[in-house]
């Protein structure tokens, strides 16, 4: 792995802990996603991803394809 970025990405329509669980493995399944901690109560996820590997629009996208908005 190469260099590491960590974001704070906001995320609307998080209702309950399924929401949660859903973005947390959707977005670890990615490959160059090394960290994902979703935050239900502040309706965000901070996200640590190797660049090289993959692309934030690409981070964005799953968590769009995966039903809520960013």
């Amino acid at each position: 792995m190469g260099n590491i970025n960590k974001t704070n990405i906001p995320i609307q329509g998080m209702t309950c802990q399924h929401c949660h669980m859903t973005i947390q493995k959707g977005l670890s399944s990615l490959k160059g996603v090394s960290l994902v901690q979703v935050n239900l109560k502040e309706n965000n996820a901070d996200v640590a991803y190797d660049p090289d590997q993959i692309e934030l629009a690409a981070i964005k996208a799953k968590i769009v394809a995966l039903g809520f908005k960013v």
